[in-house]
């Protein structure tokens, strides 16, 4: 069994996640934004879940959470689950967030990290993000950067399995009680590439929607758009990312 820590896991994908890993018996650390939503985790912190609290919109928080679970035991899997739709936490959240966590976490193996089909329409340009959270962000943007954070990362680190997930347009608080596509399945694949020994789960640089491996966006994969998005992040946090 396998200690996985899922970000974001208070409700929705996350909460969904952290659950069915509990459930198959592996060791799973959960993570709330604040005092208040980590009391919704209560039922899996009685079933030996641990609990990580801070607000990834800020940075000395995801610093903290960091060295909380560098002083724990250590990690197998992560999955970079915290996401937001809209608003001036788009790129802390979304972007920010996961990257510092990948720089300064020691020890996971296996990184998954959740995209979107809206990630198509992002535009592979660095110019003028506002990484801080001063004005709302373009969230397709945020998980263009995202993906291609994973793809880097499965190059520079080739002993860890480093991948991207699709979880459809699901109905949860984010994605709207109308949401079209399945809501178990949206969080299967992530459970699947954190946890399994089947063949397809032991690759890495992959871009998945539902158990299957697709073709990401173009820019995913440039190298030298990795190289500048690695750069830019390292410059704005202060932290690099280094290969292993």
């Amino acid at each position: 069994m396998s200690r996985i820590m899922v970000t974001g896991s208070a409700d929705g994908l996350g909460r969904a996640a952290a659950d069915a890993l509990s459930s198959a018996g592996h060791e799973v650390v959960v993570h709330a934004r604040s005092k208040e939503r980590a009391a919704g985790l209560r039922s899996l912190v009685e079933r030996g879940a641990d609990i990580v609290v801070g607000d990834f919109t800020d940075r000395d928080a995801v610093r903290r959470i960091a060295a909380e679970l560098n002083a724990g035991p250590p990690l197998d899997a992560v999955i970079h689950n915290a996401g937001v739709w809209s608003g001036p936490a788009v790129m802390p959240v979304n972007v920010i967030a996961p990257y510092l966590l990948t720089a300064l976490v020691r020890g996971p193996r296996r990184l998954v990290y959740l995209s979107s089909g809206s990630h198509f329409s992002g535009r592979p340009s660095l110019a003028g993000v506002d990484w801080r959270g001063e004005t709302a962000g373009s969230y397709s943007d945020s998980k263009l950067f995202v993906t291609t954070l994973a793809a880097a990362v499965a190059r520079l680190r080739p002993g860890v399995l480093s991948n991207a997930v699709d979880p459809g347009w699901v109905p949860t608080k984010m994605g709207g009680p109308n949401a079209p596509d399945d809501l178990e399945l949206g969080h299967q694949t992530q459970e699947w590439l954190a946890s399994s020994d089947e063949p397809e789960a032991l690759t890495t640089g992959g871009y998945w929607y539902h158990r299957e491996r697709a073709q990401p966006h173009r820019s995913v994969h440039d190298e030298e758009f990795q190289d500048r998005l690695l750069r830019t992040l390292a410059e704005e946090t202060g932290v690099a990312l280094h290969a292993g």
